[in-house]
């Protein structure tokens, strides 16, 4: 109704391309919400990871070309893995703890930049990676993000971790009285989350050329949206990686149907945050009525 290109094949792939970079955060969001927990430093760990990534390469040349990716990835996981303890260990609640570790890693980044934007630039290969299209006309982005879902598929129906991250979102309890090693689950499930929204940010790096302030904070509601609109129970125990995918590509068709007609953020925030809250009243109920 609003656009003649909206379905025509180059503008679907450039959806999908955009599908990527919000697929890739929600991969490491979903494992993170089947255990009941929920990870708010999405947003500065994706920027955390653009920023290190820029400025690794800015301060090695090619040798930072190199190391640029997996330096910014294991600041990721760095983050992960104090939410994990903060939370499997200290006991402390997930959406407190993590919205925390949020404002210190925004911290952390206004200082090394000195609260600018970075003069560094993303490496050719970051760029490519984001951009770049080497078969079939597809953007390399899409192919990125496979390879991050089925690792993701894989860990959590081929390995005992996936298993257990299951029993864990069911029953924390019961999973521990079955000889579960619970914290060691919580604490990998968070540290896979802070490198896949690290690494998303390594991504819109090379999209964009560059790291800036506050460039992951468009990516933390529509991240939790797409996973519970994928299926996957908030509350924890449920859900699948393909429903994760198809509820990531409704989101960035929503988001693109409310670019065309004008939406402003505040609007798009109002819906993500409607969707969410409709999730949660339908699998609360659900759970209630089970009990």
């Amino acid at each position: 109704m609003y656009s003649r290109q909206f379905l025509s094949p180059e503008y679907l792939l450039q959806q999908l391309q955009i599908s990527a970079f919000l697929g890739v955060v929600a991969s490491g969001a979903m494992l993170v919400i089947l255990l009941g927990h929920i990870d708010l430093s999405i947003p500065w760990t994706v920027t955390l990871g653009a920023m290190m990534a820029t400025a690794v390469a800015g301060w090695y040349g090619t040798a930072g070309g190199i190391a640029a990716i997996p330096v910014a990835i294991l600041c990721g996981a760095a983050v992960g893995l104090v939410n994990g303890i903060g939370v499997a260990y200290l006991r402390l609640p997930s959406m407190i703890f993590t919205l925390g570790m949020n404002a210190v890693v925004q911290g952390l980044m206004v200082l090394h930049t000195g609260g600018s934007a970075p003069q560094d630039h993303a490496t050719d290969l970051m760029h490519d990676l984001a951009v770049g299209r080497l078969a079939l006309g597809i953007p390399n982005a899409l192919f990125v993000w496979v390879l991050v879902g089925a690792l993701v598929v894989f860990i959590l129906t081929r390995t005992a971790f996936g298993r257990r991250v299951y029993a864990v979102g069911n029953r924390e309890q019961a999973a521990y009285l079955s000889g579960v090693d619970t914290n060691f689950v919580i604490v990998g499930c968070f540290v896979l989350s802070g490198a896949a929204a690290a690494f998303a940010g390594v991504l819109l790096a090379g999209y964009s050329t560059k790291a800036y302030q506050g460039m992951g904070d468009p990516y933390l509601l529509p991240a939790i949206a797409a996973v519970v609109l994928g299926g996957t129970n908030i509350l924890g125990g449920r859900g699948n990686y393909l429903g994760t995918v198809a509820g990531v590509v409704l989101i960035t068709l929503l988001q693109s149907i409310l670019a065309v007609m004008q939406m402003p953020e505040a609007g798009r925030q109002i819906i993500y945050g409607t969707v969410i809250i409709a999730m949660l009243l339908t699998y609360g109920r659900g759970e209630a009525d089970r009990s």
